[in-house]
């Protein structure tokens, strides 16, 4: 009369196991799919990388001796630097003519400038001194007394002194 008792017995426990079995196996499978999940993002990530085309901020490596953009490819500001009503826009009308990229015409931060100077961002003193040649410019340097915003976005600025 013990029988029906003890296989009840045997029954349950085997219940009990079977279900610790099926949450180990789950968890087992969420481990493992997580863990094939950042591999498989690591090597989207590394494809995607590979197919990334360089932004026209980042000018692709050239021999050192030649500038990285083109003509038409550098932006550059003109500003008046001498007080002179309508000497950035003629300068800008002449760059234009070369095939540079005006990106704007004004007025510098003061009016000071005895000089004309090109200046430019980190990066494209190439195309600055080239743009200094152009037009026929001997001061070429850093962005001094001109800030980035100054520039509208362009590589480098044209600043018309006296």
């Amino acid at each position: 009369m013990d029988y029906p008792v003890q296989a009840n017995r045997w029954r349950t426990r085997a219940l009990l196991f079977a279900a610790i079995a099926t949450l180990e196996l789950f968890a087992l499978i969420g481990v493992g799919s997580i863990v094939a999940a950042r591999l498989l993002a690591g090597e989207v990530e590394t494809a995607a990388r590979a197919r990334e085309l360089p932004t026209r901020h980042t000018p692709p490596p050239t021999s050192p001796k030649r500038p990285v953009l083109e003509r038409a490819e550098t932006s550059v500001v003109v500003l008046n630097g001498n007080g002179v009503a309508g000497a950035a826009g003629a300068a800008a009308t002449r760059l234009r003519g070369l095939t540079y990229v005006v990106a704007g015409a004004g007025n510098a931060p003061r009016t000071d400038y005895t000089k004309t100077i090109v200046e430019y961002r980190a990066g494209y003193r190439r195309e600055a001194q080239r743009l200094a040649a152009d037009v026929h410019v001997k001061l070429v340097g850093p962005l001094d007394g001109l800030r980035e915003p100054d520039l509208m976005g362009a590589h480098v600025a044209l600043v018309l002194g006296r």
